[in-house]
């Protein structure tokens, strides 16, 4: 979201706070709902701390908003405390039990925790939905799902569902590239994940996947690369770190 656009949330809060002292429920509405616009600015923004904090301040105002419990359910989650998100999706379709973005997220704080099963349930559930205009996100939470699970054949299937729906979408292909890696298919998981790093150049996870590629397969100089290329595209990060210390490897056990 834009700077223009977040300012101008901050003032639509502000200027319903002087609205009334005494607000009736009407008026409630309307400030709960310009603190969860301002929140959603923050989160966009990815300051899930504010928009954490304007999320709670929404609930006080009017808490039996089905949107307002996926927010708060959001913003928990990015803070690292899948129980409380959890608590707000499950509170999200107790307001709105057809509400499917609700349930597929309430399947992904399952998947922090490793409940792989009980997210399969979700995923399974929001993927028939016909009327859920995102069905790509569960298949390819799906995917992960069984990808963790070790049912590898399973993740595939679920991953090329996703992908075609949504041929391009780089949490399929890097899943299913993860995936062919694990089952030992290595021609075909570089075959997917070159493909994508063609269309996200700038992905450092995906340089970090082929890099382990590589490394398996023999090719030290594409894996000297493939890890050069994090370093470049993520300075200081922690995943530029592992790059660093992966060169650092195929250079010892080379020499």
């Amino acid at each position: 979201m834009s700077r223009h656009l977040l300012a101008r949330a901050i003032l639509v809060v502000a200027l319903l706070g002087i609205w009334s002292c005494a607000p009736n429920l009407a008026v409630q509405k309307k400030q709960e709902e310009a603190s969860r616009n301002l929140g959603e600015a923050y989160y966009q923004r990815g300051n899930y701390t504010a928009a954490l904090r304007e999320f709670l301040k929404a609930e006080s105002l009017y808490a039996d908003d089905p949107f307002l419990q996926n927010d708060l359910g959001l913003a928990y989650k990015a803070k690292k405390q899948p129980d409380l998100a959890i608590k707000h999706f499950n509170k999200a379709l107790k307001l709105k039990p057809d509400y499917a973005p609700a349930i597929n997220n309430l399947g992904t704080a399952y998947l922090e925790k490793g409940d792989w099963d009980t997210a399969i349930t979700y995923f399974k559930s929001v993927s028939k939905n016909l009327l859920y205009t995102t069905p790509h996100l569960p298949l390819a939470n799906l995917g992960w799902a069984y990808y963790n699970k070790k049912e590898y054949h399973l993740a595939v299937k679920y991953y090329r569902e996703a992908l075609d729906l949504k041929p391009k979408f780089i949490v399929a292909m890097r899943g299913l590239g993860l995936t062919y890696m694990a089952m030992g298919k290595l021609d075909a998981a570089a075959e997917i994940l070159e493909s994508a790093v063609k269309d996200y150049p700038d992905a450092d996870l995906l340089y970090i996947d082929l890099g382990k590629l590589y490394t398996e397969s023999g090719e030290e100089e594409k894996a000297l690369a493939a890890y050069q290329k994090v370093i470049e595209l993520a300075p200081g990060s922690e995943l530029a770190a592992k790059a660093s210390q992966a060169i650092q490897d195929i250079k010892r056990y080379r020499y």
